[in-house]
């Protein structure tokens, strides 16, 4: 099945234009925004994700019946499994810590 998921754009890339921190169901990934750059794109503007592409602009108040209606079908689970498989590339700019050995 494939499965379109609501998200909030929160920040431009800065060292590349194509790219967005954007927020899913609480999870920060990195999106493609290219295919949406034409309708012109800013934090705070809602996007229709799909594998890590932004593939539409919607208003937030279509963001919120789409996310009311998968929770409501039980999707909510498979939404936050997809928006974790997101590149994460822009959205933990701190290092990641290993165990000592």
């Amino acid at each position: 099945m494939c499965l379109a998921i609501p998200g909030k754009i929160v920040e431009l890339s800065a060292s590349d234009p194509h790219r967005a921190l954007v927020d899913v169901v609480g999870v920060r990934r990195g999106v493609d925004i290219s295919l949406v750059e034409p309708d012109g794109i800013a934090p705070g503007d809602w996007v229709l994700i799909h594998v890590g592409f932004a593939m539409s602009k919607i208003r937030e108040d279509e963001a919120q019946d789409q996310l009311r209606m998968l929770t409501a079908l039980g999707e909510a689970e498979a939404a936050m499994q997809e928006a974790q498989g997101y590149s994460s590339d822009d959205a933990d700019p701190q290092p990641e810590e290993r165990p000592s050995p």
